[in-house]
């Protein structure tokens, strides 16, 4: 930093840049943050040599470099920690008893469509694949899609590297860690290619209308630990999109801290034999 010192974030700059951040990606930071954005974003004023808070506002407003400069900025502000087979109850429920009533469902039009919503680096995206792997043969003549999004650029670069540490492997039961990673390197495990052919990555804002406009039609969609990060009305904003994406009878798994609880009542809750997941209801149709 210039003279190694922090150039300080004044109070207005600090909620202009907040209210700036909500709205193009819907994660809300507190009073309480206006540190964590002085001392991340710091960095970004030394690299555009800049020197003030106030100068980078408005550079992220109007210079024709603003747009690179909105991804490097989420990029430093979002936290991505995640590992495989997270959350396994939920995994359970998904593998055991939405697949296969999606394997009947579908039987017809052979096709199956999951959204990991905000999939970080890739690891829930990879465990959905390894578990429809794990399921049988029965979807092998079926058009399989798996799509993780997320709005971190740096983040899905790893994805679809498919490399992955020791960390991100907390959960892994070990018989799945010998059949689908190849170890390379002290403590490197690459992903196979059968598991990465099933997942494609993408950049994608869930408040980008634009961004999300080309998914559809789907049948689960996976968005775990990812909207604690939204106030109330970005929150909104994502489950109706989610309502529209997914098909009737579609399932959507949120984390186990989340919930729909004044945030939408389009859902129907349903208690399953491992967890409760949330289902969009299919419309009784008369006459």
């Amino acid at each position: 930093m210039f003279n190694d010192q922090l150039i300080p974030l004044p109070e207005d700059v600090f909620r202009l840049l907040r209210d700036f951040i909500h709205d193009y990606c819907g994660i809300f930071f507190d009073d309480g943050s206006k540190f964590l954005l002085e001392r991340r974003l710091n960095r970004r004023l030394e690299q555009h040599q800049l020197k003030s808070f106030e100068e980078y506002y408005h550079f992220l407003r109007y210079d024709r470099r603003r747009e690179d400069e909105i991804v490097v900025l989420v990029d430093n502000l979002t936290t991505n920690e995640t590992y495989f087979f997270r959350e396994v109850a939920q995994l359970k429920a998904f593998s055991d008893e939405i697949l296969p009533e999606l394997r009947s469902r579908n039987s017809g039009k052979k096709s199956l469509r999951i959204w990991s919503a905000g999939c970080s680096t890739g690891e829930e995206a990879y465990t959905i694949a390894i578990l429809l792997l794990e399921s049988g043969n029965w979807w092998r003549d079926w058009q399989v899609e798996i799509m993780g999004s997320d709005i971190n650029q740096r983040v899905l670069h790893t994805a679809r590297k498919g490399m992955y540490k020791k960390g991100s492997h907390r959960a892994t039961p070990p018989d799945m860690l010998k059949k689908y990673f190849v170890e390379e390197g002290k403590g490197d495990y690459r992903i196979i290619d059968a598991v990465r052919q099933l997942v494609s990555f993408s950049y994608v804002n869930l408040l980008d209308p634009y961004k999300t406009s080309l998914i559809r039609d789907l049948d689960i969609i996976f968005c775990r630990n990812v909207i604690i990060y939204f106030d109330r009305n970005a929150k909104k904003k994502v489950i109706e999109t989610f309502y529209d994406k997914l098909q009737e009878g579609g399932y959507l798994l949120l984390g186990h801290s989340e919930s729909l609880i004044n945030i939408s009542t389009a859902f129907t809750l349903r208690t399953l034999q491992h967890d409760m997941v949330y289902q969009k209801p299919v419309r009784v149709r008369t006459g």
